[in-house]
């Protein structure tokens, strides 16, 4: 069974990309709202993983991933920031919440990659597994 990712980005030309590199080893959920990803999950729906950008319309990245983290269910969800943002490494560090990763826009599609079994692979060991529960 594939793990689920949802992608929370405006831009279609990243969503088109994210697509093309993910879809094969992923079930993406793609979302082009921080309101829409808000309101798919108040759906009921639990993905394994979320990826958003930061500058979107409507709810940006950061209200967006603020309301997972405060979130009872959502809060222990692994987060990975794409964004363009010129001081993305500031504000990843002024968040008062965990974001598990964070790659500049354009992106590398295998540091991507990467970045998402890193992550993917933390939130399956049984040491963390264990701390969540």
């Amino acid at each position: 069974m594939k793990t689920q990712i949802l992608i929370v980005d405006d831009d279609l030309s990243i969503l088109k990309l994210l697509n093309f590199i993910l879809s094969k080893d992923y079930d993406l959920i793609i979302k082009n709202s921080g309101l829409e990803a808000l309101s798919w999950l108040e759906e009921g729906n639990d993905p394994g993983l979320v990826i958003s950008d930061l500058q979107m319309p409507y709810i940006d990245g950061l209200t967006f991933v603020r309301n997972l983290k405060i979130s009872g269910y959502y809060k222990d969800t692994p987060i990975i920031v794409l964004s363009g943002a010129d001081n993305l490494e500031d504000l990843v560090g002024e968040m008062p919440f965990r974001i598990d990763a964070f790659l500049h826009k354009p992106f590398n599609p295998t540091s991507l990659k990467t970045a998402i079994s890193k992550v993917l692979s933390i939130y399956d060991e049984p040491e963390y597994t264990n701390q969540l529960g």
